[in-house]
Formats: structure tokens, sequence, C-alpha cells
């Protein structure tokens, strides 16, 4: 049972995973910070209010509120994000694999990818080596 967790958190896509929520978190913090320190008080001011929240409430019956700017914050946060993630990652990667393609189609092949040398490979070179060598030597 223990082996099975182990090989299951050793996968890359695990690990890829959590780095990709650390990745997140962090950014959703600097989305945050820009639509609370920039777009909200610009919003806000338009609105004659303190914050985006405070900003177009509508009263109800009962003492309740419906609050459009906190939803109108919450918009700008993931249009920001949705941005940011489209320009920074989905753009770039999408532009190398067209040009990929094209290499591809054009006949030119992309960077060869040598096989690497495992341990066992070095190991029978060496040893061929050094039988090469004793073979050459004058015996005495």
């Amino acid at each position: 049972m223990l082996n099975g967790f182990k090989e299951f958190i050793m996968r890359g896509n695990v690990i890829d995973l959590a780095v990709a929520f650390v990745i997140g978190v962090a950014f959703t913090a600097v989305v945050q910070a820009v639509v609370n320190g920039i777009f909200n008080p610009l919003i806000a001011a338009v609105f004659n209010a303190d914050s985006l929240a405070g900003a177009m409430t509508v009263a109800l019956p009962g003492g309740s509120t419906l609050s459009f700017g906190m939803v109108l914050a919450a918009l700008i946060t993931f249009v920001l994000t949705a941005a940011v993630v489209y320009f920074v990652f989905v753009m770039p990667l999408n532009k190398l694999k067209e040009s990929q393609d094209r290499r591809r189609n054009a006949g030119i092949p992309a960077a060869a990818v040598v096989d690497p040398t495992t341990e066992l490979d070095l190991l029978t070179e060496i040893r061929d080596l050094l039988a090469q060598n004793a073979a050459q030597r004058p015996k005495l």
C-alpha cells in the first residue's frame, strides 16, 4: 500500500499539479492586488463610494442589499486572470506549436534529440577500450 502511494506521489503529473497550484495561488494574490489597488479605487471614484464592494448597492426591503460592485470586482479579477494566462502561457505555446508544425510540414526535422547514454553503455565502451588497449600492448 505504501509503495503504491509512493509511486503515485512520485509521478510527474502530481508534482506538476502541485507546482501549478502554488503558482496559481501566488498569481491570484497579484491579480487581487491590481484589482484592489488600481481598479477598485477608480471605479469607486466614478460611483462616489469608498470601495468597489460598496459601489452600486441596492437596498432591499428587510435590510439586505444587492452589491453589484462586488460582482463587478470579481468579474474584473476573472478577466485579468484569464488575460494574463492567455498572453503569458497559451499564446506563446500556440506560437511554438505552429512553428513546429510549419517546420514539420516543410520537411525540416525538429531538433534531433540524441538518445541519452546510459551507465551500461558507458561501462561497455570502457570495457571495449580497455580490451583494445590490452590487445595493442606488447607482451613482455
